[in-house]
């Protein structure tokens, strides 16, 4: 599939669906954006599927994307991920009979490693045939769980659709980045001792690059880990952009001051590793990006901000 294709976008207008336009556009791809804002080429909400329907007719494409969210900043509570777990299962849902209405047969999923569990996996490094999305004993992390493993079940289920998901690491990079820096210039972002743990990284522009490769080269049926060789946690991501950016150093404190946020206290106290040989052997993609440091460096450069 790596000639000209017609796709559209759901949540293109968003921090990472702007870069997966831009990635698109520049292979030769022809991009529709689809939301609920007046610069989308198809105005519609996911969850509203008769309209969703109306807006998609006499539209054709070849792919969909389903890259919506409704997270505006890292949610601190379980409440703060429910609009988000929405639009992976009933959004997700709606989405797919859009695109069998535009007769699109391929359908690209973002997803995150999350899905694997809020649980600390120590030394294992999880492949795609480790178990995904099984549900936790907490209600709240239980809905989200059910989120990531439906946007994956619907998408493999739904007829004449060659589903493929990619399972990102936490974002970073240009648009996503800029208020941690704000908050670190202005001294309200603490630093943590993450203890050892890690967590899987990926860079917002070589994640939209995943996108296009499996755009054109995923497998239908398959899912792939994507995110880059780092090995931080969120303790070391705060330190590693405040030296980046040359801002005052955040005061570390311990991770149980995180308890009155549960969302944020268990995803900061997990360790969680991904490989990416599936994504790098079949899609051809590896990150321009290795680590974590080697995004901030280029970033911060074209900012004019202090390298180190």
């Amino acid at each position: 599939m790596n000639t000209e294709k017609t796709v559209i976008v759901a949540g293109a207008s968003g921090v990472f669906g702007q870069h997966i336009v831009r990635t698109l556009t520049g292979a030769g791809h022809r991009v529709l954006g689809l939301g609920r804002g007046a610069g989308n080429d198809v105005r519609a909400d996911l969850l509203d599927r008769d309209g969703l329907l109306d807006a998609v007719s006499g539209v054709r494409a070849d792919v969909v994307v389903h890259a919506a969210t409704a997270l505006k900043k890292p949610p601190m509570a379980h409440k703060g991920m429910y609009p988000t777990d929405d639009l992976r299962i009933a959004g997700t849902r709606n989405l797919l009979d859009a695109a069998r209405t535009t007769g699109a047969r391929r359908f690209v999923g973002e997803n995150i490693v999350f899905g694997y569990g809020y649980r600390d996996f120590g030394d294992h490094v999880l492949a795609e045939s480790d178990p995904f999305g099984v549900t936790d004993r907490n209600r709240g992390f239980a809905r989200h769980l059910e989120g990531m493993r439906e946007k994956e079940r619907l998408a493999n289920a739904a007829d004449g659709i060659e589903a493929i998901s990619l399972r990102y690491g936490l974002f970073y990079g240009e648009g996503g980045t800029d208020a941690l820096v704000d908050m670190l210039r202005k001294r309200r972002l603490p630093s943590f001792d993450d203890h050892g743990r890690v967590l899987p990284w990926i860079n917002l522009a070589d994640a939209a690059t995943a996108m296009l490769a499996a755009i054109e080269h995923g497998r239908p049926g398959e899912a792939y880990n994507i995110a880059d060789e780092s090995r931080l946690g969120f303790g070391g991501m705060v330190r590693a952009t405040a030296e980046a950016f040359g801002t005052p150093k955040p005061m570390t404190m311990p991770t149980w001051v995180t308890v009155v946020a549960p969302y944020m206290h268990r995803a900061a106290t997990i360790s969680l590793r991904v490989s990416t040989e599936k994504a790098r052997r079949e899609l051809g993609w590896k990150p321009v990006y290795p680590t974590v440091a080697d995004g901030l460096r280029a970033l911060a450069g074209t900012r004019g901000a202090p390298q180190s």
